[in-house]
């Protein structure tokens, strides 16, 4: 695929600019949250042979190694409907702190989609003005 493709797509999402005076997106972020975890089943049956639901509504931060030319850091919305989409690029980050997930991640990746790591989550939280 080329560029202008990503380009076109990525003209429409949140930059860290807006993320930063989105407090009911920030309040909603699930850091402990994985790529992986988005996909496993919403309904359980437990050992009584009842079924549950896992509700997973709010935000996750993930890094994209199939979008364009670099990794690059994406925010997700998922709905309590199972609903879920990209709604920001986080392009400010430094190379650096990608590069040190993808290493620390190795092989915790999902479909191209690779967890944050606590150093990521510190830079987001620092620069959203979430940390005190």
């Amino acid at each position: 695929m080329s560029d202008d493709i990503y380009d076109d797509i990525y003209a429409d999402m949140a930059t860290l600019k807006e993320l930063k005076n989105d407090k009911l997106v920030l309040d909603r972020i699930l850091w402990d949250m994985e790529p992986k975890q988005l996909m496993e089943p919403t309904y359980t049956i437990d050992a009584e042979g009842k079924q549950g639901k896992r509700m997973l509504r709010g935000y996750i931060f993930y890094i994209d190694q199939m979008a364009g030319d670099k990794p690059a850091l994406f925010l997700m919305c998922h709905t309590g409907s199972g609903y879920a989409e990209t709604v920001a690029k986080i392009e400010e980050i430094p190379d650096e702190l990608i590069s040190s997930a993808l290493e620390e991640n190795k092989g915790r990746e999902y479909f191209g989609m690779c967890p944050i790591n606590k150093k990521i989550e510190e830079w987001l939280k620092k620069e959203c003005g979430l940390t005190t």
